[in-house]
């Protein structure tokens, strides 16, 4: 797989995203830490198309059905080639999680609201909705040594409409093969498409997904 995917992200219209999710949590307490970095590429590596940095604190319900997130990223985005025209955003965002399990299948939906101050630009705001499905491959659950294929569809809303800025922003569509490094590690090597209104790209994506519990 790992041969194969090299293979695709070598074409020009394919770029490759390399991320890393990391949540701090004591183990009695509901609250935790939310970190991620995202290094997001026009091609397979070298032409930057985003550099996203984004935490938030988070306040998870008792009975762990859901995750309540508010938090802040920053946003470097550059153009395409040698001219990159870089783009600074701050945003601010809100988030509720859900988690779902139906048999060993694990099923996540992501709400989330951002508020975004882009450089150059009027303030405006977005919706998003994320699925996740984590299908356990060589387990019945989700410890160390599990192999896993993961899937989500995540679609994008603007907040307003205006000249330049339509009402549908974008979807993502992925699929992934997964593993379970230990108990509260993962890492995931996937496709992603995502689809703009004029325009879509493929993106190859490697995430690191690690649960620090103190």
């Amino acid at each position: 797989m790992l041969l194969s995917t090299s293979a695709i992200a070598q074409q020009s219209d394919v770029g490759a995203w390399y991320m890393f999710f990391g949540n701090l949590k004591k183990k009695e307490s509901q609250f935790s830490l939310h970190a991620e970095a995202q290094y997001r590429n026009h091609n397979f590596g070298g032409d930057l198309e985003q550099l996203l940095l984004r935490s938030g604190l988070q306040y998870t319900l008792k009975d762990n059905s859901a995750t309540l997130t508010v938090g802040y990223g920053y946003i470097l985005s550059q153009a395409e080639g040698e001219v990159n025209n870089s783009v600074a955003e701050n945003r601010i965002y809100q988030e509720a999680f859900l988690r779902q399990k139906v048999g060993g299948v694990q099923v996540f939906h992501r709400f989330r609201y951002e508020q975004r101050f882009i450089e150059g630009q009027d303030f405006r705001t977005r919706y998003r909705y994320n699925i996740f499905v984590n299908v356990p491959i060589n387990k019945k659950d989700f410890s160390q040594g599990t192999f896993y294929a993961a899937f989500y569809n995540e679609i994008f809303v603007n907040g307003q409409k205006r000249e330049g800025v339509e009402f549908f922003d974008r979807n993502r569509l992925y699929g992934a093969a997964g593993y379970k490094l230990s108990d509260n590690t993962a890492v995931q090597l996937g496709y992603m498409s995502q689809m703009l209104n004029h325009r879509s790209k493929p993106q190859l994506q490697l995430s690191l997904h690690h649960n620090l519990k103190l």
